[in-house]
């Protein structure tokens, strides 16, 4: 065992984060921590690599083991180039090459006696070398480079003059080559683009360690991930397997501990109607029996009501208005930033209902096409053409939309002016900010909360055309998974760009790769983009064929990869995605029919008997009433031979009142 987390309790004022958080990694594991925003996550991995203590509990490392920590907000500085940034972490490495070469040298001039123990220090120094990956860890350096989005012309821009998102890359770099026992990642892929988590996944499958990851990247987990430790309510619960496995096996936990929790409830709130049902009923030995409920009722364990997530946002997209067929036409677009040429003469299509992911690395030009399609930045060439009645809904990565100076309340109420007050709070209340919430300035949230705000003006938009850049940043895994829900209901069109290879695959019937600074189309969603793209590539490569403005008469062949030129004129992605449903068979159907009445049937005879014994419990109630006003009465109480009549009469009509009890509890309990 590497590393074991023995009840880690953690809390900040009253809340509560973490509550006897248990778990272990072994030696090679590969493990995520999964958990809304603000279950814990970062405050755990914290705990575990020494930056914050634990309330109680311990953290044990194997001896001799090592931790590496990459957090949210890692970064670089100081005057290094970015080569030698990564360099020095091979320090020792280059002293060891050092003293090799310093022996060499001084081989040259040896006597007999001093040459033999230099040789015999070369070969131990040799060894050394060979073993810690002397002869390639230069190589090594350069693939780690590479594989996390450098060219060779930036391995010499010095540290300093990085972006935030840069800097973050090169101290992963640093970590990679450090090969620590451990590593943990907070986030790893925040600011690597397709290619480059690509490369990091395989990097970690084959890392001769353990690798804990905490991160909303699904795909990203799916590949590595074989254990899933889930942060709910502060609690830790292990799962075995990938991130698609633990949402399946958590489904159906949840579903079993919703269906238990609604089970107990439903006792508890038939106990209480028998209890108080016995009480009416006014008599002592029916007052007897429901203190004895009550006092069973008082021992029952009462479940935790589970978290019901996927309902928390309720998220609706409708558009006002249905849009025509076509959409949108683009036609010869251009874009370029000085020298830097982002596309050129591109041409596409998109129809009513298609949701089109656009994808492609970093600084190809993707949000500054959707700016063009917002008139927020104006083409060198070209132009783009909407449908008739298209309405578009703009969400913008920085959040640009939002005025930071006012509050929640604020933005929405100016931006939609005939909204009452209830209207309002019920929108922010559906994206989880209730009661003052609603009046915080939006320059005093975060990321994540902004995303949500903008997420709300959109769903009030009733926009029909959707066009989203990176809708899904700052949103945790919940989050997200409502945000595809809405959108796979959504009868509009969609175009966005993602990062997020898993929500691409949920929500994309169609995508766009810029790449060369053309438009390729794949008619279906990420997994089958991937499948294709190879094959596409290859042939390609093969052939030397090259597209740009060239319109053929017809798209791909049947037997062809669903990938060609934007330029080219392409059905719409949802054609195919026709489906006949299959009704159930007649006998099956009136086999579930005669089912179901006999359901009912049984119901209302068991509540036609519940409502006999009351009525036979409360005549025997009234008669017994009468003997105790007959047996009080001054004429009868000199009456021996009546007193025992009437004792006769109390004592029967009790015995089987009693009975009538017994079965009114047996047909209230079936």
């Amino acid at each position: 065992m590497l590393l074991s987390c023995q009840n880690i309790n953690k809390s900040f004022g009253e809340k509560d984060i973490l509550r006897a958080v248990s778990f272990h990694v072994e030696e090679y594991d590969k493990m995520a921590i999964v958990g809304i925003n603000g279950a814990g996550k970062t405050t755990l991995l914290r705990i575990i690599v020494g930056e914050l203590p634990a309330d109680e509990g311990q953290v044990i490392l194997a001896k001799e083991r090592t931790i590496g920590y990459l957090s949210q907000i890692e970064a670089v500085d100081g005057q290094n180039t970015i080569y030698e940034e990564l360099l020095a972490v091979k320090a020792g490495l280059i002293r060891l090459e050092e003293q090799l070469r310093t022996t060499e040298h001084q081989m040259k001039d040896a006597d007999e006696v001093a040459l033999e123990q230099l040789l015999s220090t070369y070969t131990r120094l040799t060894h050394e070398f060979e073993m810690a990956g002397g002869y390639t860890y230069r190589s090594e350096l350069v693939g780690v480079l590479k594989g996390l989005g450098f060219t060779e012309t930036e391995f010499n821009k010095p540290v300093d003059t990085l972006s935030g998102g840069q800097k973050t890359r090169v101290a992963l770099g640093k970590l990679l080559l450090e090969k620590p026992a451990l590593i943990i990642l907070d986030e790893p892929t925040n600011h690597l683009d397709m290619a480059s988590v690509s490369w990091l996944e395989t990097y970690l499958i084959n890392y001769q360690g353990a690798v804990i990851i905490v991160s909303h990247d699904r795909y990203f987990l799916d590949r590595i991930a074989g254990k899933v430790v889930e942060l709910d309510q502060g609690r830790a619960t292990v799962f075995t397997g990938n991130y698609t496995a633990y949402a399946e096996k958590k489904e159906l936990l949840r579903s079993a501990d919703r269906k238990a929790y609604q089970n107990q409830q439903q006792e508890i709130r038939h106990q209480e109607e028998v209890i108080a049902k016995l009480r009416s009923f006014n008599r002592e030995k029916s007052i007897k029996r429901a203190e004895s409920r009550e006092k069973m009722l008082n021992k029952i364990e009462v479940l935790e009501r589970p978290t019901e997530q996927n309902s928390e946002i309720a998220l609706r997209l409708n558009p006002a208005t249905t849009s025509g067929n076509d959409v949108l036409a683009v036609d010869h677009l251009s874009k370029a930033f000085g020298p830097l040429n982002l596309f050129n003469d591109v041409n596409f299509e998109i129809k009513r209902g298609e949701h089109v992911a656009i994808i492609g690395d970093n600084g190809t030009g993707k949000t500054s096409l959707l700016k063009i399609l917002n008139n927020d930045l104006s083409a060198d060439s070209g132009s783009f053409t909407l449908g008739a009645k298209v309405c578009i809904g703009y969400y913008d990565q920085e959040h640009n939309v939002l005025d930071v100076t006012k509050t929640l309340f604020s933005e929405l109420s100016d931006a939609y002016p005939t909204l009452n007050n209830t209207a309002i709070r019920n929108t922010l209340a559906a994206f989880l900010f209730t009661g003052d919430d609603v009046f915080k300035s939006i320059g005093m949230l975060s990321g994540g909360e902004r995303g949500r705000v903008a997420l709300a003006k959109l769903m009030l938009s009733e926009a029909n055309f959707l066009i989203l850049d990176e809708p899904t940043n700052h949103l945790d895994i919940l989050s997200r998974e409502i945000l595809e829900d809405a959108l796979n209901r959504y009868t509009g069109t969609v175009l966005y760009v993602s990062h997020d290879r898993y929500f691409i695959n949920r929500t994309a019937s169609r995508i766009l790769e810029l790449s060369g600074r053309q438009f390729y189309n794949y008619l279906g969603d990420y997994d089958y983009y991937q499948e294709k793209r190879n094959v596409v590539t290859g042939q390609l490569a093969e052939t030397d064929q090259h597209w740009s403005g060239h319109h053929p008469s017809s798209g791909p062949d049947s037997t062809a990869p669903s990938a060609y030129p934007a330029n080219t004129p392409s059905a719409p992605a949802n054609a195919s995605a026709t489906s006949s449903a299959v009704m159930p068979g007649g006998t099956a159907a009136k086999t579930e029919y005669q089912s179901r009445k006999e359901q009912q049937a049984l119901a209302r005879k068991q509540e036609n008997l519940i409502k006999r014994l009351e009525q036979q419990i409360e005549e025997l109630e009234q008669q017994l009433a009468a003997i105790d006003t007959a047996m009080a009465l001054p004429e009868n109480a000199t009456n021996a031979a009546e007193l025992i009549k009437l004792n006769q009469q109390q004592t029967e009509l009790s015995s089987s009142l009693t009975g009538l009890y017994e079965q009114w509890e047996a047909a209230a309990d079936s």
